[in-house]
């Protein structure tokens, strides 16, 4: 019996299970075109049709700002140096499960990034991205509060107004999660 216990007790899913937390950083981005529009990706969840901000994961030993420049590239074909990213704007965290059961504790960071025109390049998403994204849209705040399709994150369009009225803010915004 200690045996079998000893196995189960070296941490991960062989002692906790998939609902252990694992902690997933991320590094978003908010995309303003010179019309102040921000861009979203579209995707299907079991709800409805959700639209999020670019971004994506940090990888280990990555920092954040190099996050958003790799997201920024792979994501939408932008491409700035570390140095011009961009302040930190907004962040949000809390708990997200995954359909098979694993849950993760996210942590984002959205990055303020204003780009020169109105354009998107996919092609340098990758593979799991592709399937999950169907499509991508500018958009005005306006049109974030009147839609009907789930935005994340949750205060988005409140942030955009501000970020465009106001400026950077003096400290990072608190946003909801989702």
């Amino acid at each position: 019996m200690a045996r079998s216990a000893s196995k189960k007790g070296h941490g991960g899913i062989r002692r906790y299970g998939r609902h252990m937390p694992r902690f997933r950083p991320t590094a978003r981005l908010i995309l303003l075109d010179p019309a102040d529009r921000v861009l979203l990706f579209s995707a299907e969840d079991p709800r409805s049709r959700v639209w999020f901000t670019p971004g994506g994961g940090v990888h280990r030993g990555e920092s954040l700002e190099a996050a958003a420049v790799r997201e920024l590239a792979e994501e939408t074909g932008h491409v700035r140096a570390e140095a011009d990213i961009g302040p930190l704007v907004a962040t949000c965290a809390g708990l997200w499960a995954t359909e098979d059961g694993f849950t993760f504790l996210g942590a984002d960071a959205f990055f303020l990034v204003r780009v020169a025109e109105a354009r998107v390049d996919t092609d340098g998403q990758e593979a799991l991205e592709r399937s999950v994204i169907t499509g991508h849209r500018w958009w005005t705040a306006g049109e974030l509060r009147a839609t009907g399709d789930r935005i994340v994150p949750a205060g988005l369009s409140d942030l955009v107004d501000r970020l465009v009225s106001d400026g950077v803010p003096a400290a990072p915004v608190r946003l909801a999660w989702r």
